[in-house]
């Protein structure tokens, strides 16, 4: 399921629908109506390759990315190495890092649950226990906005064109500027800032940039993730001041 391309893996397996799975968008825009005309959690965080150049741990990159960001902006930068991210990998997908065998890729769905109920590994002694999470359409790019904005990050789906493959790492994504729009694969991304324009996410190490019309047309799944664990300080606000308690009584009510 992986698709390697000069030092670059794909590794996202096409979405798992459970019926079940909270409709963040609505909850969000009940509690946290107003949404800033920009927003970038992303500056100066020091993103790594995590593995996936090596092999389809994009799903686990990226919650490497999404504590990243948040421990910076709310506590203190909390990194994962890349060893962390392939035990997080196999732990959920049967990956062997000794090995490299059964390296399949990830279904978000699954990576989010066990996220939620087990927990993944981080530095320490304790596991990154994710609070809560649901889905946002999309191409809800209000919704996408407001999960950036309060929530610090979404981890999102892509069906990735060959033509964004061919790009330098770090180069904008632009869908009309690449002539090759032969599909390549599904990857999994952390976005974690934007502006009026488009989304700042990152992959494979790098802070990149892509238009909302890009992103709309190649994303085909979205979740916004609440952790108290990374994003909430002590007294339980976030970097922005909100208090979210009853966000989470109404997301877990939902």
């Amino acid at each position: 399921m992986s698709a390697p391309f000069v030092g670059r893996c794909l590794g996202k397996r096409a979405p798992k629908h459970d019926p079940r799975t909270y409709r963040l968008g609505r909850v969000l825009a009940i509690h946290l109506p107003s949404v800033p005309a920009e927003r970038d959690w992303s500056q100066n965080v020091p993103y790594q390759m995590w593995g996936n150049d090596r092999f389809g741990c994009c799903a686990f990159a990226a919650h490497a990315a999404l504590v990243a960001t948040w421990t910076k902006a709310a506590q203190g930068l909390v990194m994962l190495s890349a060893e962390t991210v392939l035990q997080n990998y196999a732990q959920v997908t049967g990956f062997d890092p000794a090995t490299g065998e059964n390296d399949n890729g990830t279904v978000l769905l699954d990576e989010l649950n066990a996220w939620r109920k087990e927990g993944l590994h981080r530095p320490g002694q304790t596991r990154d226990y994710l609070t809560a999470y649901g889905s946002i359409v999309p191409t809800d790019v209000v919704g996408i906005r407001r999960a950036i904005a309060y929530l610090g990050g979404v981890l999102a789906g892509v069906q990735v064109p060959q033509g964004f493959l061919d790009l330098g790492l770090g180069e904008t994504w632009d869908w009309n500027a690449i002539s090759d729009h032969t599909p390549a694969g599904g990857h999994a991304i952390a976005l974690v800032g934007y502006n009026p324009d488009g989304v700042f996410f990152n992959t494979w190490g790098a802070r990149t940039f892509m238009p909302w019309n890009t992103f709309t047309r190649i994303a085909d799944e979205a979740y916004g993730l609440l952790s108290r664990e990374n994003w909430l300080g002590v007294p339980g606000y976030s970097p922005n001041g909100e208090e979210f308690e009853s966000l989470l009584a109404e997301v877990r009510a939902a």
